[in-house]
């Protein structure tokens, strides 16, 4: 077992008694005590390779109907040094500090857990996808099945078991880093505070809390007509093309 595995199974071990995703209210989710771990991802691009088995692994955690993706890894080609450059961007839930997609939800079924993760209580979703408008990184859609909003939840059933969240364990190149940003022993802590991270569009004051290392400065803010990377038939089109 790596030094990450161990400090993130000891961070959970102090915490396992959170509530676990259903059985908190929107109301309880804002409280937030000294103890009360902040799961944040850092996603270093030095070290995506686009394999796509983040996304794979997702889909088959959480069930997620084909075509749909709450993780997904889109490939832009870029210019460097007067030549062209494949560059990935994995994509997820931010799990914001200023989240937009809580304050437009009618019926409080999107709220953030103590421990900083957004999600959502599908048995008061109605579907009216006013979440999937206000989030500014297009990481939230309507299940095509359960006909409510959907997106990434740090798989927080396997966090609640002290596991890794699926993208984070299948990733084979170690891109993908998830931790407790409040511990100061933390692997996420120690990149954070030693490397240079970016977040996604900055200016929109969301407080994004997965963090990029080695992030194009093109790719940071929105991509002007680039489908949608949540619509894996557009983003294989817009590939083919490149």
């Amino acid at each position: 077992m790596d030094s990450t595995r161990r400090k993130f199974l000891a961070t959970v071990a102090t915490t396992i008694a959170a509530p676990v995703l259903g059985e908190a209210s929107a109301a309880e989710g804002t409280a937030d005590t000294q103890d009360t771990p902040r799961w944040v991802m850092v996603i270093d691009l030095r070290k995506c390779i686009g394999c796509q088995a983040c996304t794979v692994a997702c889909s088959t955690e959480n069930r997620v109907p084909a075509g749909q993706f709450r993780t997904l890894v889109s490939h832009y080609e870029v210019e460097k040094d007067h030549q062209p450059r494949s560059a990935m961007l994995p994509r997820l839930c931010n799990h914001c500090e200023n989240p937009p997609c809580i304050p437009v939800c009618p019926v409080q079924a999107t709220y953030q857990r103590p421990d900083g993760i957004v999600v959502v209580d599908n048995t008061r979703c109605v579907g009216c996808a006013y979440c999937v408008q206000a989030c500014p990184y297009d990481a939230r859609f309507i299940n095509h099945e359960t006909k409510t909003a959907d997106k990434c939840t740090f798989c927080v059933h396997r966090v609640q078991a002290g596991l890794l969240p699926a993208c984070v364990e299948t990733c084979v190149g170690g891109a993908r880093i998830f931790g407790n940003i409040k511990d100061p022993r933390s692997e996420v802590s120690r990149l954070i505070n030693s490397v240079h991270t970016d977040g996604l569009q900055p200016g929109l004051k969301t407080r994004p809390q997965v963090y990029y290392i080695g992030l194009d400065n093109r790719l940071q803010n929105k991509i002007e007509g680039v489908p949608s990377p949540w619509k894996r038939s557009e983003t294989l089109v817009q590939e083919s093309m490149s």
